[in-house]
């Protein structure tokens, strides 16, 4: 990994907005080329998980809800937050049984990723799991969510022609396909 000194510099910094998500964060800046500025940086409290589950027949489930930000319904794999602390898979876990009601014996990661690196901090880790077992969802009394139950081919050609646009799922998705085609998935 190279190491490279950061080339900007902070004159000063004042909390803008917070609440129990996130924080916003204006800094008064001189910039890698010498000129003054600013800069807004969000902060996320929460690390945010994905789960891509997939059964023995090749089938994932996908989530379905409404977002309030982008004023649309979305299908997405499940995804949540990982509190402070709180070790990622765990999360992954509870989100999955939450959303879906699943249970997964197998557990591999699949992708660390900044989701929007130009002005947030946000980071998410995703999973694959696998060796499924089927129990009740739990959703949050703050979701109205729709399971949706799909062959991984559909799931992708949702991905390719834009029904899937949710960063994580769509890299999800095409992670796992790459690794279907090198046949390095055991299910």
């Amino acid at each position: 990994m190279t190491f490279i000194i950061n080339p900007w510099k902070i004159l000063a910094e004042k909390s803008i907005y917070e609440n129990p998500w996130i924080r916003v964060t204006e800094f008064d800046v001189v910039n890698p080329t010498g000129g003054k500025g600013i800069y807004g940086k969000v902060h996320y409290k929460k690390l945010a998980v994905g789960v891509l589950a997939l059964d023995a027949e090749r089938y994932t489930y996908l989530v379905g809800q409404y977002r309030f930000v982008l004023d649309i319904f979305s299908w997405e794999i499940p995804e949540g937050g990982a509190e402070p602390g709180e070790d990622p898979q765990a999360a992954a876990k509870r989100e999955l049984l939450e959303e879906t009601g699943l249970v997964a014996a197998k557990w591999q990661q699949l992708l660390t990723m900044h989701l929007s690196n130009s002005v947030s901090d946000e980071l998410a880790i995703i999973f694959l799991a696998t060796q499924l077992e089927q129990r009740e969802a739990t959703p949050d009394d703050t979701e109205d969510l729709s399971i949706k139950k799909v062959s991984f081919e559909e799931a992708y050609k949702m991905v390719s022609e834009g029904e899937i646009t949710d960063s994580i799922s769509v890299a999800a998705i095409q992670k796992v396909r790459l690794l279907l085609i090198e046949g390095s998935i055991k299910i």
